[in-house]
């Protein structure tokens, strides 16, 4: 959808794929896939990313995204497991957030 994305992401709700989370030189986006918001069951990854067939835009990562991130110890094994840079919020939700507490997945390819 967007060509000028650096990375991305699918993003999975209840292990149904419900849209994609990108990075781009300008920030991020995250939009639903059509199929996912054409079935009766799609929920919302959030409430604060409603369902709609509009991308959400923002110049930093989503606060519900960066809320699914590791802390503590668990995100110093993270960075240093992948060499994610400190700084990259972004690389660590790609990385470390397929299996995370809740309904939501961020996978980097298919499950």
């Amino acid at each position: 959808m967007y060509s000028d994305v650096y990375r991305s992401a699918y993003v999975y709700v209840q292990g149904k794929k419900a849209g994609v989370i990108s990075e781009n030189e300008e920030g991020y986006a995250f939009y639903y896939l059509p199929a996912y918001l054409m079935r009766e069951d799609a929920v919302a990854v959030s409430l604060t990313l409603p369902l709609t067939i509009d991308p959400y835009i923002s110049k930093v990562l989503f606060p519900f995204f960066d809320g699914l991130i590791p802390e503590g110890w668990l995100l110093n094994i993270v960075r240093t497991h992948w060499n994610i840079p400190e700084k990259d919020r972004f690389g660590v939700l790609i990385n470390a957030c397929k299996d995370c507490i809740g309904d939501v997945q961020v996978v980097k390819g298919e499950i």
